[in-house]
């Protein structure tokens, strides 16, 4: 099991030094001075250089990107010396350990360090700790709803088969499973915020905590969390209705069923007693899967909602070209989804020993 472990995350910092090394390249060769959108237009060309110098794109693509894995490395490189490029500033890196400590330089243990917002000059990881609650909050609710909504849905369609109802949740488990995320938020949107948002009461933006129209405090807001979490919720709703059927399909026509039956035991108790608990088991590894996944629609959930999360922070920088902030965010995602595959893997591993054998 250790073993198995240790190459699961060897591979998840391969996976993860890939995604740093191609975001790196991706955002140095898009076009535009970020020195100059920081400073305006009008801006003399002493302080652009001045910038430049600072954010430290006056070097070469090559050591910035070496500076570049350094910071975000836990284990680094630094120097001592004040007009070194790679200075151990207290400012910016501390709490750091000294692990070796050399006349010219120390090897140092910290915290990944995700640069400064163009805009604002604050820490991206200040930014990213500021606003990940909201998108754990709004993917856990999505996850919760779907699965609650789905496994029930998913159990009925399987005891009425053939049913009206079982059509409708085979022809709603297609259309969800096809339906973008970001076309689902508009309509959503649209329909029970806009048209009927007089019956429903719902707003189209807003976020888990509003500050009141007076500044007197800050307020639970729990009805903006329903049309985001539904809309992202839809389509691993349409994935558990469809694997709860089939599973409890399958389930019921095995012959410890039969038999149970054929004791004479209640409908009602060889379902939730003998069925139910066999057939969660796919269920539960699409649930887990989905939770990582939910991160792929988030952002343009999050954006049209104006739900205060990761996706609405990486949309906004996008348009501001902050790249430190977009460039945090998409490593923030990767490493969120790198973490829930590792241990969805050795929950595999786990449960079924064979995973550890292959």
């Amino acid at each position: 099991m250790a073993q198995y472990f240790i190459k699961r995350l060897l591979y998840a910092v391969l996976i993860l030094w890939g995604v740093a090394t191609l975001v790196f390249i991706l955002f140095n060769v898009l076009p535009g001075d970020p020195a100059r959108m920081m400073m305006g237009q009008r801006s003399d060309v002493a302080s652009i250089e001045a910038i430049r110098k600072d954010l430290g794109m006056d070097r070469s693509k090559g050591l910035q990107y070496v500076k570049y894995l350094n910071d975000l490395s836990p284990v680094s490189y630094h120097s001592q010396d004040p007009d070194n490029y790679f200075f151990l500033d207290p400012n910016i890196y501390e709490p750091f350990t000294f692990l070796i400590k050399g006349e010219d330089g120390a090897l140092v243990l910290k915290a990944p360090y995700l640069r400064r917002s163009y805009q604002s000059r604050k820490q991206v990881t200040t930014i990213i700790g500021e606003t990940i609650p909201n998108t754990f909050i709004l993917a856990f609710s999505s996850i919760v709803f779907a699965s609650l909504v789905g496994i029930f849905l998913g159990i009925v369609a399987a005891i009425y088969k053939d049913s009206l109802f079982d059509r409708l949740s085979i022809f709603f488990s297609a259309f969800g499973m096809s339906l973008p995320s970001f076309f689902a938020a508009i309509l959503i949107g649209w329909i029970f915020a806009f048209i009927l948002g007089d019956v429903t009461g719902l707003n189209l933006t807003g976020n888990l905590y509003e500050i009141d129209d007076f500044g007197q405090g800050v307020h639970l807001r729990l009805k903006n969390l329903i049309l985001p979490a539904f809309t992202l919720g839809i389509r691993p709703l349409a994935i558990v209705i469809q694997l709860s059927r089939n599973s409890m399909l399958d389930v019921l026509s095995q012959d410890y069923i039969r038999t149970a039956h054929a004791k004479g035991l209640k409908f009602s108790r060889v379902l939730f007693r003998h069925a139910l608990r066999n057939s969660l088991n796919p269920v539960i590894t699409a649930i887990s899967g989905w939770f990582a996944s939910l991160m792929a629609g988030i952002v343009f959930v999050e954006y049209i909602f104006g739900w205060k999360g990761l996706g609405y922070v990486i949309v906004d920088a996008l348009n501001k070209y902050d790249l430190p902030v977009v460039m945090g965010v998409v490593l923030t995602i990767s490493l969120m989804f790198i973490i829930i595959n590792v241990l969805v893997d050795l929950t595999y591993a786990l449960l079924d020993p064979r995973v550890r054998l292959h």
